[in-house]
């Protein structure tokens, strides 16, 4: 079985919409089927990221081309990443990439920009988003450097009290959505795989954020326990596929997704009959109308019985409750 997990960030999922929080879900579909394809948002936990060997790790951009037959996948070995960061390079991020290096094994370099990347977080309609400036300078910079995945470590401007209020009381991930968009712009733009991950860019004379020392919701935790927020994309792009064509959407089992959201990879999937299953517990801040050919699950423990059902070839009609067979009459 080849599945696809997908938690898009910035609609307030409720599991696996903030920091990570996915990873168990993630872990637990990977356990139903011999290869399962995340996106970042699912498994990106700060400094923490438990995807299992398993998964494949492929930008949001990627696996909407993916699904919809545009490009194919090929599986690597390992990847050559470059880091960009605005200038100075800091501390903490060398320490970081070095602690990367000595245990996952990376092949890493560090290239800090010329044009520094603005991301500006906003929410628009309940939903997070934001401004990205400069991301073309940057595909252009990127150009004459060999690598086969890129990692951005730059900050994301956001109001206090935004900040603020999330940490304290959760609800939609505010800089989830423009960091969807930057590896989006950029990933597309280069063609390779490539994610985000912010620089804390709190004013240190800001007592009350700076050094912020308060229970969070656990789903928020991981942010808070971290330092450079890196090691999720390195572990993830270390191994992340590129475009080829030795995987492509034919061999696709199913689609896994939260409730009420249908995009691109859901419409790519209606398109190439592959089964979608949203899971009513996982909600979001949309509402949009669920297609009658998409199998609800009441959470994702049932998802995995539905993805079972799938790999013995039992229909799920004969699980649910005793039925006749359907009569065709003729005319």
């Amino acid at each position: 079985m080849f599945g696809v997990c997908i938690i898009p960030t910035g609609i307030g999922a409720e599991i696996g919409g903030h920091a990570g929080d996915g990873n168990a879900v993630a872990r637990l579909l990977a356990g139903s089927c011999d290869t399962l394809v995340v996106h970042p948002n699912v498994v990106n936990a700060a400094d923490i990221n438990e995807m299992t060997p398993n998964m494949l790790y492929v930008e949001g951009s990627m696996l909407d081309r993916f699904l919809e037959g545009d490009i194919g996948l090929s599986r690597v070995k390992s990847n050559k990443i470059l880091l960009v960061t605005n200038p100075p390079v800091k501390s903490n991020v060398i320490n970081s990439v070095s602690a990367a290096r000595v245990t996952l094994g990376l092949d890493i370099s560090i290239l800090p920009l010329k044009t520094p990347l603005q991301m500006i977080g906003r929410f628009e309609d309940g939903s997070a988003t934001g401004d990205v400036i400069g991301w073309e300078e940057l595909v252009d910079q990127v150009q004459s450097y060999e690598f086969d995945a890129l990692a951005i470590h730059t900050p994301i401007d956001l109001p206090r009290d935004i900040r603020l209020n999330y940490y304290r009381n959760g609800g939609v991930n505010p800089w989830g959505g423009v960091e969807a968009k930057c590896s989006r712009l950029i990933g597309h733009a280069i063609g390779k795989p490539a994610a985000h991950a912010p620089v804390e860019n709190i004013d240190p004379l800001d007592v009350e954020l700076y050094t912020f020392d308060e229970i969070v919701d656990p789903r928020i935790s991981p942010e808070l326990v971290s330092v450079s927020y890196l090691h999720c994309l390195m572990k993830g792009l270390h191994k992340a596929p590129r475009i080829g064509n030795k995987i492509t959407y034919e061999d696709i089992d199913f689609l896994v997704s939260p409730f009420g959201c249908v995009g691109r990879p859901h419409r790519a999937c209606i398109k190439h009959n592959i089964p979608v299953i949203v899971v009513k517990e996982n909600k979001t801040c949309l509402n949009d109308p669920i297609p009658e050919q998409f199998l609800v699950a009441e959470n994702y423990l049932e998802a995995v019985g539905v993805i079972q059902a799938m790999k013995e070839g039992i229909s799920l009609e004969s699980i649910r409750r005793p039925i006749g067979p359907t009569v065709i009459h003729t005319r």
